[in-house]
């Protein structure tokens, strides 16, 4: 369901609404430091561990950006630039500031501080703003009003922050939501174009980013798209040739330097658990974000960045300021990042006061904002002005695993209500965060590792569960390398030292820059990437979730050509220097790829999607023989991209779906296909996604992998 508008409002305010390679992997070494006074066959015969967590520290997810960490300040907020703002925000290790407040974006004028029709609060101007920014140690991320304002006006503001100002801001988003201005029949966002199409957008982007760029070629602007499995993804509206996002990425990849998305859970279920469930589409979702980056902007795709720009669970009701959305601001921002997201930013600082409910004991106070704005619901009032919530320590506790320049690398559970993280220091220690969702028991957790060897020395321990106000350090020998017990509902996170003499900083080799994708066919692909110093041969490893096997190696150069890959298959993969030793540098940085479809297959299939509603479509689907014989009887296979796609209903063919696979078998007495292409068979079905919802990348016809798709 489209999400028409956030609820709440500040104190003061009208009612209008507003946004908001396996051969190179060294041995896991489990070491179990006993707990104090206790011996080591004690601990085990009191702790038997229930979740296994491993961590590979060779294959990475990419590097924390200095932008990681982000929330959102509205001018509507009159808390927004207190003193204390600045320090707490600093001490969450927060990058990035956006303003002037979602929706607001779309009616705000920078340079007289107005936003006719709504409401602005006093000391909330753009040099107040910028001043919580550099007190924090942040860029600001600025939106540009598109509902009612210019380009020239945009290059204005520009001129006055960076040449005027010379704050060097970075950042600028063309708009907010502007896909919900209306033109899908959902209007929440304030657009005065007469024409509110995808496409009006994407001639406007065009020209905002002309025009402020004139004034600073060194910003970076941002287009807004619409988030997949999201309304109004998929929608094609009236008079378009397409929906929202290909319309708009088909005319501006060449002059945009990244895009920006919203998630929020969403649905009418607004209990902690919910939210915390939806967060396994994230993934899913920002892939698809990627690749409709790739598929316009082919070569040019690795420059385009994205920003998930407001996060939460649900964008009203209760269960946002309670412990389990501490879980999930966590959570979901490494999620996020792992996924090549370069800012994820919080809605909001402050927000107001709304449902009030009763979530783990505690008062929730419906409130989307990290830090209380001292509102009220009734005769129920939050803490005091700023006082932090939930969702604050949160982030604040993933402030503790990384921060910017360290290597993401790949966590993976064996629980479903237990989520793992785990980043490689520059210094190279290891850390890794816990999250234990299930609010009644604590799990107890086995950690194993491929490509790190933990030394002797007790770990340093942080944890935020019940009954800790802020990050607690955790002494005692309570928690070893191989072995963490998580309480209910809480965060831990566990950093270790490397054994003295391994690991990237125990080799000579510089870490190799992230492999480029120079060619691919239906069975290959070449790879190329930036030397690294000391490197005496180069190791290209595939990943599959936590696991890596080796791919491809070179002793002289910096290029690889992948061999015998299966047809419309996506892989990723990184890149690892060995120096003269044998002893490994960290590894590059990530890339995913997907192989094509044979161009001279015996069979063609075409694959369209007549038309969408956000959460299911229909499609048509045509099939050609291009043999030299005759087919009597077909069946036609593929494989769904993502979790949650189905085929509800068809017709013209007999349909079949286990898993991700879907079988369709001719129609009874349907006559042959024959040869030569000199017929075809066409089917259509009724589909669903939960999620995103990307097409199909191979088909076959009779078990043969046929060209298109």
């Amino acid at each position: 369901m489209p999400r028409l508008h956030r609820p709440g409002r500040p104190a003061g305010a009208g009612a209008r609404p507003f946004a908001r390679g396996a051969a190179v992997l060294a041995t896991a070494l489990a070491l179990l430091s006993p707990l104090a006074g206790v011996a080591p066959a004690a601990v085990q015969e009191a702790e038997v561990a229930d979740v296994g967590v491993r961590v590979n520290a060779q294959a990475a997810l990419g590097r924390l950006p200095d932008t990681a960490r982000g929330v959102n300040a509205a001018i509507w907020d009159a808390h927004m630039n207190d003193s204390e703002v600045a320090g707490l925000m600093a001490e969450a290790d927060v990058g990035a500031m956006r303003y002037p407040g979602g929706s607001y974006a779309d009616i705000y004028h920078w340079k007289t501080h107005t936003a006719p029709g709504g409401y602005v609060a006093p000391g909330t101007g753009f040099d107040s703003f910028m001043g919580t920014v550099r007190a924090t140690g942040a860029q600001p991320i600025l939106i540009a009003n598109y509902g009612s304002g210019t380009p020239e006006e945009a290059a204005e503001w520009v001129r006055y922050a960076n040449v005027t100002k010379d704050y060097g801001a970075k950042y600028w988003e063309i708009g907010n939501e502007i896909y919900g201005n209306g033109h899908y029949g959902s209007g929440w966002e304030h657009d005065e174009h007469e024409d509110k199409s995808p496409r009006e957008y994407a001639r406007q982007v065009r020209a905002y980013t002309a025009a402020m760029k004139a004034v600073d070629p060194t910003v970076k602007v941002g287009a807004v798209l619409t988030t997949p499995g999201q309304w109004p993804d998929g929608v094609v509206g009236e008079g378009d040739a397409g929906d929202w996002n290909h319309t708009v990425l088909s005319e501006v990849t060449d002059v945009i330097d990244f895009v920006s998305v919203h998630w929020y859970a969403g649905g009418s279920d607004t209990t902690a658990q919910y939210a915390l469930d939806r967060l396994a589409g994230l993934p899913g979702e920002l892939r698809e974000v990627r690749s409709q980056i790739d598929r316009y902007a082919g070569a040019g795709s690795p420059r385009i960045g994205i920003a998930l720009t407001e996060i939460n669970t649900n964008t009203g009701g209760a269960r946002l300021t309670a412990r389990p959305n501490g879980l999930f601001a966590a959570d979901a921002l490494m999620t996020a990042l792992e996924n090549g997201v370069f800012s994820v930013d919080w809605w909001n600082t402050h927000n107001g006061a709304g449902q009030i409910t009763t979530v783990d004991g505690e008062t929730d106070y419906g409130d989307m904002g990290m830090l209380s704005s001292g509102a009220c619901t009734g005769d129920v009032c939050e803490p005091a002005p700023n006082t932090p919530f939930h969702p604050y320590y949160g982030m604040k506790m993933t402030s503790e695993l990384g921060t910017a320049g360290d290597t993401m690398v790949a966590a993976e559970s064996s629980a479903q209500d237990v989520s793992a993280h785990a980043v490689l220091r520059r210094d190279g220690r290891l850390s890794v965060l816990l999250v234990n969702k299930n609010p009644d028991t604590a799990r107890t957790v086995d950690l194993d590792y491929a490509g790190f060897t933990p030394s002797a020395a007790a770990p340093e321990v942080r944890r935020y569960a019940r009954g800790d106000s802020d990050i607690t350090a955790v002494t005692g020998g309570q928690v070893s390398a191989s072995r963490a017990t998580v309480p209910p509902y809480a965060l831990l996170t566990v950093t270790l030292e490397p054994q003295p003499g391994t690991g990237p900083g125990a080799s000579a080799a510089g870490t190799p820059g992230t492999p480029r994708l120079e060619a691919v066919t239906d069975t290959t692909a070449r790879l190329s990437w930036e030397s690294a110093s000391g490197a005496a041969r180069y190791l290209v490893q595939e990943r599959d979730g936590a696991h890596t096997r080796l791919v491809g190696e070179t002793t002289t150069g910096t290029s690889v050509t992948l061999r015998n890959l299966p047809p419309g298959s996506s892989h990723t993969v990184n890149v690892l220097a060995a120096d003269a030793s044998g002893r490994l540098s960290a590894p590059s940085s990530p890339l995913t790829f997907t192989t094509g479809t044979p161009p001279e297959a015996p069979c063609a299939v075409s694959y369209h999607r007549d038309t969408s509603w956000g959460n299911g479509f229909v499609a048509t689907v045509t099939v050609r023989n291009l043999s030299s014989t005759a087919i009597t009887g077909w069946t036609v296979d593929w494989d769904w991209p993502a979790d949650g796609q189905s085929v509800s209903s068809g017709w013209n063919a007999a349909f079949q779906q286990t898993g991700r696979h879907v079988r369709v078998t001719a129609p009874e007495g349907a006559g042959p296909l024959a040869p030569d292409g000199g017929s075809t068979a066409s089917f259509g079905f009724v589909g669903a996604n939960d999620g995103p919802n990307p097409e199909p990348t191979v088909f076959r016809l009779n078990g043969t992998v046929c060209s298109g798709g």
